[in-house]
């Protein structure tokens, strides 16, 4: 997701750059030094799998936090809304932080029409805003730091349980003998429309089987989330049967 959103950034003329541990063949400012990216960066955008990442950026080996002009942090990875609040405790008070997860998988950061889920303060989300506009088609202004992840955890939470039945119902049509583009076409206009069927062909992930390290994985990782963030007395058996779905998914072959 962080490479096509530094496109996009880039290609509206804003001054970004990357950092990742990993090499990368690209032609876009991206670095492994986190010493060289922190040189005189203001804002850090945070585009990391977890919490344990994200720990890594911020205090371990990118240690942005230390940067002494540094300004504003935005953590648009999705990660437990506990978690993301508890960072306001970790990093320095004159820093600014903004949570701002995403939504449209990497199909809408290609095409630059990301939705954004924001919270943070007025004044420091009016200043990013050239950012967001660069990188996405909505942004949404969900209130106070920690708002931004609590709404984005419940959002996927609802795309997981779409995606776990979505899939279910593509593999019981095929052994049906359904022709899979009419019905895919049908779901489209129908009461049964939904991201992951509309996406069949587009969302990188939408035929993928489970593994920890892919975006199947990923989505497991947000139920995960989401259950952490419910209130205590909340029924979880719902969230808990979709994870369960989602872990049992098998590669599947698309006919259209």
């Amino acid at each position: 997701m962080g490479h096509p959103m530094l496109a996009a950034m880039v290609a509206a003329g804003l001054p970004a750059r990357g950092y990742d541990v990993a090499e990368k063949d690209s032609n876009l400012p991206i670095t492994t030094s986190p010493t060289e990216a922190a040189d005189g960066i203001t804002t850090l955008i945070s585009v990391v799998r977890d919490d344990a990442q994200t720990d890594d950026v911020l205090f371990g080996r990118g240690n942005f936090t230390a940067s002494p002009t540094l300004k504003t942090i935005v953590i648009s990875s999705t990660l437990s809304p506990k978690y993301v609040r508890a960072l306001r405790a970790c990093v320095p008070d004159h820093i600014a932080l903004v949570d701002a997860p995403m939504s449209g998988a990497v199909i809408a950061a290609q095409e630059a029409r990301l939705s954004f889920m924001l919270g943070g303060e007025d004044e420091t989300l009016d200043q990013l805003q050239p950012l967001f506009d660069a990188m996405g088609a909505h942004q949404h202004r969900m209130g106070p730091f920690g708002n931004g992840a609590q709404a984005k955890v419940l959002n996927n939470l609802l795309a997981a349980g779409s995606t776990a039945m979505t899939r279910l119902v593509m593999g019981w049509a095929q052994e049906a003998g359904l022709d899979e583009g009419k019905l895919l076409h049908l779901i489209e206009t129908s009461s049964g429309q939904n991201w992951l069927a509309s996406g069949w062909n587009t969302i990188e992930f939408a035929q993928h089987g489970y593994e920890d390290d892919n975006s199947i994985g990923i989505l497991v990782k947000d139920i995960n989330a989401a259950l952490d963030a419910l209130p205590d007395d909340a029924d979880t058996a719902l969230p808990e049967a979709v994870r369960e779905v989602i872990l049992e998914l098998r590669p599947v072959s698309s006919s259209v």
